[in-house]
Order: structure tokens, then sequence, then C-alpha cells
């Protein structure tokens, strides 16, 4: 319901006119498909080239200027989309791409009387985007009655008071009623909104200028806890200070309007609107307040869920180095670039916050799991030390910096410190089944305290029941344990789960032997080295052993290896 009251109908971002033209003229064609090809895969440089080039042919055909105008408003490149909005709404279509990109271009230029005036009869974004955006509107124009007006009016829609009611604060609070403002913050009215990071903030803020320093303090701490940020301690720091605090959200109707935009591209992500979707909301905020730093965070992420990365890159890449937020931008900028397949300069990047930003735990931890993926397991090794020993003792995912150590240390051979780890990572989450899985499966493989690693997997595949890896490490003890027919029946539900490991079906082929049935273990095996990527180092499916178990069978590689038979094992 929420969603579709933002986007008015279901299919408002769909972006779509109502009145299509047919294309006319062939020799663009080639243009156009590219840029659609193009725009399918969220290639929005790409499409805005050839959706151009499309329309020097065709400057009227409506399909390309709408087109054109999203590819441009997903770059964030508003200026270059407003003259196609512009002649869009000239030919009378209506299209809600255009009414985005002309509302922002009136909010920048901040022509409040106009975007007033505007046709209300024109497509909007939906009725509680339009609303806000009007509401702040009519405080751009100094008509803060009017502007309250609107806000009351729009916050009686049902579910909508908590979201009205936060902007109506915002905007009491940019005229200097920070009185007006506490009212509503204080008294939870400003719902789900007000809960939010952005909103505690701008709390804290108000209660400041009210001289109500203790109490921003406390209401920070009750948020956030001890798990402060640079920009969460600079505020803090600010508070118990002497100096001014500002008050710094939404100080203008501008930004008021740049803040509709963003509440809104948080809501549709959290309901799963698309990344597409929400881009659109999110572009259009850092437009109208290129400082936004939690739109520019948004932005970034949302382009890396597209997998446009050099684009996500790009706008990490605008976060002032001063900015307390840098150093999240750097580590979206390293997560990027390892999707991308650049680890080295992922690495390269977090090298150098570590310089700037290195008493943060997650900087470091960060680190090593990038140099864990590199298997520099030493240096991983050390970036864990440094986070466990900056973490503070009650973070409540402390138990994933000794997991993610143990891994390491186990990787570099040295069991006994992976399995200290482990344990340490279970102290502190006794149930936690990926290191219960680990674990176990590690003693597993090791053969030893066997009665021990089958209590810790079965305990794993509780917590997590359709985890195809955990499934599997229950059958492989099983196999351990000469419990074979046991096995069975988990290798084939741990298949069923994750059906392309080459690990999980080498194991199941292995059962499938120890257990009689050698042409359904051949057949397996076969599968397992089909699945097997030549490129992956780190999968524990040899391609080597398993053409030697189609060749000769497992007994008699279990002999050349000089393991214990299976018959041994099921007879123990």
């Amino acid at each position: 319901m929420m969603m579709r009251k933002i986007l008015s109908v279901a299919g408002v971002l769909a972006l779509t006119l109502t009145t299509t033209p047919p294309l006319q003229a062939d020799g663009m064609s080639g243009a156009y498909l590219a840029g659609r090809h193009a725009a399918v895969r969220s290639d929005y440089s790409e499409a805005a080239l050839y959706y151009t080039r499309a329309l020097a042919q065709d400057p009227s055909n409506a399909e390309l200027l709408e087109s054109a105008a999203l590819a441009y408003l997903s770059l964030g490149a508003v200026e270059q989309a407003l003259p196609l909005a512009r002649k869009l709404e000239e030919t009378n279509q209506t299209s809600q791409v255009a009414h985005m990109v002309i509302t922002a271009a009136l909010a920048q230029k901040e022509d409040y009387t106009t975007l007033l005036d505007r046709d209300k009869e024109a497509a909007g974004v939906g009725p509680w985007v339009d609303g806000l955006v009007k509401a702040w509107a009519e405080l751009g124009t100094g008509n803060m009655t009017g502007a309250m007006k609107r806000f009351d009016e729009l916050g009686k829609e049902p579910g909508m008071t908590g979201f009205v009611m936060y902007h109506k604060a915002l905007a009491l609070a940019s005229v200097g009623d920070y009185e007006g403002a506490e009212a509503i913050f204080g008294s939870e009215g400003a719902g789900a909104a007000g809960q939010t990071r952005r909103g505690v903030i701008a709390h804290a803020e108000v209660l400041a200028q009210l001289d109500r320093r203790e109490d921003a303090v406390l209401i920070l701490r009750a948020a956030f806890g001890d798990a402060t940020d640079p920009e969460l301690a600079q505020i803090i720091t600010a508070l118990e200070g002497e100096g001014p605090v500002p008050y710094t959200q939404a100080r203008t109707a501008r930004e008021g309007i740049a803040e509709v935009f963003f509440t809104f591209a948080a809501v549709l992500k959290s309901e799963a609107a698309g990344d597409y979707y929400v881009l659109l909301f999110s572009r259009i905020a850092r437009y109208l307040e290129p400082d936004h730093v939690d739109a520019l965070l948004l932005t970034a992420d949302l382009l890396e869920g597209l997998q446009q990365y050099d684009l996500a890159i790009e706008v990490y890449r605008s976060m002032p180095a001063d900015s307390p937020a840098y150093h999240a931008a750097e580590l979206g900028r390293a997560d990027a670039l390892r999707r991308s397949d650049r680890l080295d300069q992922a690495i390269e990047v977090l090298e150098q916050l570590t310089r700037s930003h290195g008493t943060l735990p997650s900087v470091q931890s960060t680190l090593g799991d990038l140099l864990r993926a590199k298997e520099d397991y030493a240096g991983a090794i050390t970036a864990y030390d440094r986070a466990i020993e900056l973490a503070p003792k009650d973070t409540p995912s402390r138990w994933l910096l000794y997991y993610s150590r143990g891994i390491a240390h186990e990787r570099s051979d040295d069991g006994e410190a992976a399995e200290a780890d482990f344990r340490a990572a279970l102290a502190l989450e006794p149930e936690q089944p990926q290191v219960l899985n680990y674990l176990g499966y590690s003693l597993v493989e090791q053969q030893r305290n066997l009665d021990e690693a089958l209590d810790m997997i079965e305990r794993a595949v509780a917590a997590s029941p359709t985890s195809g890896y955990i499934v599997d490490s229950l059958g492989w003890v099983f196999y351990r344990l000469g419990r074979y027919d046991e096995a069975v029946g988990q290798m084939e539900r741990a298949v069923e789960l994750i059906a392309v490991d080459p690990v999980v079906n080498d194991h199941l082929g292995d059962v499938y032997w120890a257990v009689g049935r050698a042409r359904e273990a051949e057949f397996q095996w076969r599968r397992a080295l089909s699945f097997i990527d030549v490129d992956d180092t780190d999968t524990e499916a040899d391609p080597k052993r398993i053409r030697r178990k189609l060749e000769v069978g497992l007994d008699e590689v279990l002999d050349e290896e000089g393991s214990p038979p299976l018959k041994v094992a099921n007879e123990g």
C-alpha cells in the first residue's frame, strides 16, 4: 500500500507515455534499438548516447524524448534531461519522468511560484510526493501559513502522518521555530522517519538550538549506543563542548524538497521497489542538494546493485575527503572495485584509508576480507588483529571478526589458531550456524572430535535448514563416521539446495559409492567435474582426484592415498 500511494498507481515509475507514437524513420532504428538494449542493461551512458542519436533524426518522437530524458535522469544529468522534458510537456504528452525533471529544475532555481502554479492536471510523481513538494514550495515563497496548511491536510491521509510530520518538523526548524519542531520530534509525531539516522540527528540538532545539549546526547546514545562513526562522534563531541552546534538538516525549501525525494527513495528501497526506480529519486535528491551525504551513498549503492560499477565508483569518489562520511564512501568504492574484478585497486583504496581512518574497526576488517580473497592470509590476519583490538567489547558483530580471522588461520594451515578463533566466536554467539558449520566441518576433515563435530553441525542445520553447504557438512560427517545410509539423505538434500556446486556433487558421489550405488556415484562425479571452475583456486573439488575415482573407483583411490578403506570405516 505504501509504495502504491507514493507512486500514485502501480505503473507510474514504469515511466511510459499514455500515448506512444510509433517510430517512423528507418534510418534511426539502429540507434533506437541500441539505446533500448543499453537501457535494459542499465547502461545509462550508452542509452543516452544512442537515444540522442536517434532523436537527431526524429526530434519530435515522444518515445525517444522520454527514453532519452530517463537515461539522462538516471545519470543524474538533470540539465541535459530538462529540454527533453519541456518538449514532452509542450506537446501535451503525459510523462512522469518529464514532471520529475521539471519539478527538480524549478526547485533548483528556487522558482517556487511557477512550481506551485503548474497545471494540476499534469502527471505527478504521486500524491504524497507532490503534496510534500508543494508544501515546501509554499515555504519557499514565504507563505508559512500555506505551507503548514498543506502539511496538515496531507497528514490526514492514512499511513502518511509520520512522514508528513517529519517534514513539517524540518520545515519549522528551517525557519527557526525549534520549539515547534521539538514538539513533533519529542512526541514521536515524526513516526518511523524520525527514528532514521537522519531523523535522530535532526532531532539532536533541534535540541541543541534549544540549549538542551545533554538531552541531544542522550537521544543519540539511545539510538546508536557506543557504535559511533566519525559523523556521530563529531556531533557528540560538539554537543559536549562549548562551541556552536548548527542545525544542518533541510535548511531551505530547496533542501527540503531534496529531502522529500530522499525520504521516499529510502521508503521505496525498503519496500523492494527495484534499484532502478529508487535511483531516480536519489538522483534528484543529490541534484537539489549535492552535499546530501546519504543521497550520495544511496545513489552509489543503487548503481552497484545495477552492476554499474564505474558509475558507482564515480559517485563514491565525489565524497569530499573532509566529510565525516568519507570512510563510508571509500569502503563503498572498494566494494565496487572488488565486485568489478579489480581486487588490487580495491585493496589499494583500503590501504590508503587505513592511513586516515585506521582506527575504525570496519576499515581494518574490510581490508582483512579483501586480503583474504587475494589469498594474502598473513596480511589478512594482521588486519583482523587490528580490527579485534579496536572493536568495542560489546560490538554485536565481534564474533564475525574472530570467525573471519579463523578462516585466514585455517587457510594458512594453522589449525590450532583457527580453532581458537572459531571457539572464541562461538563463545560470543553459541548458535551461530556459519561458525558451527565451519568448525564442525574442519574437525571432520581432521578426523577428530567427530561426535562434537556432529553435534555442532546438527545445531547449524537446525539454525539454517535451507543452507546447502551446511546440510552437506551434516552428510559428510555421517560419511566420516561410517554411517553411510544416514549420509545419503542429507547429501541428496544438499544437492537439491545447491545443484551445481562441484564439492557437494563430489561428496554425493562418494556417499553413493559407499552404499554400493556405483553407477550413480560415477554420474555424480562427472557432474562435479562439469561444475568445476578452472579459475577457482579455493574449491575443495580436485579434478585429478575425481578423474582417478572414475578410472579405478573410490576404494582404490583411498588405498593409493593411504586412507582407511570404506569397509574399515563402516565397521568402526
